[in-house]
């Protein structure tokens, strides 16, 4: 069993609707949500021209191997219309693969830890609500120190208790 950590969000359609089949679908189809952040809102990052978007971190234990998990989120996004137009464009749904259980990834499909970690305040303030103290297996840092250390301003504002 492997514990990942994913980030959910989307800013088309019904949002906060869209993470609740998230979060069904991937009970189902990846495994166990063991911890989830609350729901946080944000503004676009990369493209600002378009809706404000919902974030919560989740941890999950799932059998899945890393490509296998890719797939099965992958499959949640389509199922929930997401249309992969324009990078950092707008979409029902994302779900990025954060951390998995500590490993480094680096394939053609998939680079864990999340390449992006670092520089997104919308990612590390719902992750380090559940693993403030995960140690980034690539830069030694823990979320904590990573969010301390972020220059990225744009507002992560809490929209739902979870």
């Amino acid at each position: 069993m492997c514990k990942v950590y994913l980030l959910l969000g989307g800013n088309l359609g019904n949002r906060e609707n869209n993470i609740s089949l998230a979060l069904k679908h991937l009970q189902k189809l990846v495994g166990k949500a063991i911890q989830m952040s609350s729901i946080y809102e944000t503004e676009a990052w990369g493209v600002n021209d378009q809706p404000h978007f919902l974030n919560i971190a989740v941890a999950i234990e799932t059998n899945l191997k890393p490509l296998e998990l890719l797939a099965q989120t992958q499959k949640i996004e389509n199922l929930l219309g997401r249309e992969r137009e324009a990078k950092w464009g707008a979409r029902t749904m994302d779900i990025d693969i954060l951390f998995y259980d500590g490993m480094v990834i680096q394939t053609e499909k998939l680079t864990v830890p999340h390449p992006f970690i670092a520089q997104r305040n919308f990612v590390l303030t719902p992750l380090n609500q559940i693993a403030g103290d995960f140690n980034h297996p690539v830069l030694g840092l823990t979320v904590n120190q990573l969010k301390s250390q972020c220059l990225d301003q744009l507002p992560v504002k809490l929209y739902k208790q979870i």
